[in-house]
């Protein structure tokens, strides 16, 4: 097998690679907005939480009914989510900074395979083309 076939055996198996890590990014991307919009979502509800009276009363809806809850419980556990939330954020935000890196040495591997390919293919462009004829 010559090497310029080689370099395009790896150039396709690193493309395949780069593709695989710009679909991983693009999840993580996805699951961060995801983040971002329950995040909001708890917010608001603690907000609504801080404005209550000490003696308003909380309901929490299991399936298509609402039970009563303890206000404290109730804020105690909006306080978790938002918890949890953040680290989520914080989880993501690493993947994203790895799988960005992972592109970029992936995105320069490509472009150093096609380039050493480009150079194996001119002298044999050269040598293929007929000599001009002087007149």
């Amino acid at each position: 097998m010559s090497s310029i076939q080689q370099l395009q055996d790896r150039l396709q198996s690193a493309s395949a690679e780069y593709q695989k890590i710009q679909a991983d990014l693009t999840n993580a991307v996805d699951a961060r907005q995801r983040l971002d919009a329950q995040k909001s979502e708890n917010e608001l509800v603690k907000a609504e939480f801080d404005k209550l009276s000490p003696n308003s009363v909380v309901y929490k809806q299991i399936g298509p009914v609402l039970v009563q809850q303890e206000q404290a419980e109730a804020k105690a556990n909006v306080k978790t989510r938002l918890d949890f939330i953040a680290s989520e954020i914080k989880r993501i935000e690493g993947q994203l900074a790895e799988l960005g890196e992972k592109s970029e040495k992936k995105k320069v591997e490509i472009v150093e395979i096609q380039t050493q390919i480009q150079r194996l293919a001119q002298p044999a462009a050269a040598q293929a083309s007929p000599a001009p004829i002087a007149a």
